[in-house]
């Protein structure tokens, strides 16, 4: 992940502030940090060993020596502590454990449904959890951090989903409540899009700060990083773009209980309905990706044509916010080929040039790993944060 190493965007009044700074993972001398921070050189040393205290940085045995004695050299220490890293989909699950650099440790998938409510999948990812860390030989306690990523609208400052459709029973529950009962890191939970936009940027993009990653899976949802950081709207609803009415779906129903919304058309789900209907057999979107990567014409066309639709909300995006990148993921990025084909057919045809001269249409390049990787760095940014940091030293 990509932070600023300019010491004036932290505060340098703390050990945490100063940390930041050493998150690049590049080694630095006590003097190195006196002159970018401006510090007095006992302030330095006292924060250097504050940080080594807590074990998230290390000495560097290599530091290069300019005569005599080499000077000790200090770097983030990503293996101090893990976080836990969890991905619920509609229809399946997967849980991570990985280190403060977001690197996986262990990793667990099952398919599971998220309709059979948060006692469950409370119970499946603690069990799951505390089994990965058994076999990375890590110890709960040390965990600093849980993230995880939900199929529906979250409300981010209290970790609970908020009306989500495909989540019977899930409405406003205390989720990191219930995992506090085990586990005592904090506990972040965010909209699954949202947290593969993160895992994009992290894994593939790390100097993007303006993006709209969309997933077009079952349903279509858009996480957007505008000026390096998350939109999550008021109400945890940016991004909703699936329900943005279209002018070709005008009297389709959607699964919302409104008519006409893109969702109706563009998503997996509609791709296989109108497939089957025409008399192609397709039950889902992994059923739609098969079909277009054996050459079925019409499987084909019908991708294409979801991408067009797409292109057509998108096009508002681009106008909206002039990002630099769309990064298309999800089941249906598995067809890109053809959905992204489609996607840049309308977008760079319609927006202004201006909007476009720069602008990257792709699909997603950490795939299956956005959203895992995502919930992690989720977890991440905040255990290391400087109020963070600076409450470990307090305690």
């Amino acid at each position: 992940m990509t932070l600023s190493t300019d010491p004036h965007t932290f505060d340098l009044s703390h050990a945490g502030g100063l940390f930041q700074l050493l998150r690049d993972s590049r080694p630095r001398t006590r003097a190195e940090l006196v002159r970018s921070t401006g510090l007095s050189r006992p302030t330095v040393a006292h924060r250097i060993e504050q940080l080594l205290g807590l074990g998230l940085i290390a000495p560097v045995d290599d530091a290069v020596s300019t005569g005599g004695r080499p000077s000790s050299q200090f770097a983030f220490n990503p293996r101090a502590r893990v976080v836990v890293a969890a991905d619920f989909g509609a229809s399946h699950a997967r849980i991570a454990v990985t280190n403060l650099a977001g690197e996986l440790l262990a990793d667990h998938r099952a398919k599971r449904a998220i309709s059979t409510g948060p006692d469950d999948a409370v119970d499946w990812m603690t069990t799951a959890a505390l089994q990965l860390l058994e076999q990375t030989g890590r110890s709960i306690g040390e965990v600093v951090g849980i993230g995880i990523g939900l199929p529906g609208p979250v409300e981010f400052s209290t970790g609970r989903p908020i009306n989500p459709p495909i989540m019977p029973g899930w409405d406003r529950f205390d989720l990191p409540g219930a995992l506090k009962k085990t586990f005592s890191a904090p506990v972040l939970v965010d909209n699954d899009v949202n947290i593969m936009a993160l895992g994009e940027q992290t894994a593939a993009w790390p100097e993007a700060s303006d993006l709209i990653f969309v997933k077009v899976a079952t349903g279509i949802g858009a996480g957007i990083i505008s000026g390096g950081s998350l939109r999550r709207g008021s109400h945890g609803a940016a991004g909703d773009i699936g329900h943005v009415a279209l002018s070709r779906a005008a009297d389709i129903p959607c699964a919302c209980g409104n008519r006409g919304c893109l969702e109706a058309v563009a998503s997996g789900r509609a791709i296989a309905r109108d497939l089957t209907n025409s008399g192609i057999p397709a039950a889902t979107p992994g059923d739609v990706v098969r079909l277009a990567k054996d050459g079925d014409l019409q499987a084909i066309q019908a991708v294409r044509q979801a991408g067009r639709d797409l292109g057509e909300v998108l096009t508002t995006c681009v106008s909206l916010m002039n990002p630099a990148l769309i990064l298309i993921g999800g089941t249906m990025a598995q067809a890109a080929e053809h959905l992204v084909a489609g996607v840049r057919e309308v977008v760079y045809a319609r927006s202004i040039p201006l909007s476009t001269e720069h602008l990257t249409i792709a699909p997603s390049r950490a795939a299956g790993d956005a959203a895992i990787l995502g919930a992690a760095r989720l977890a991440i940014d905040a255990a290391l944060s400087p109020e963070r940091i600076s409450a470990a030293l307090h305690t």
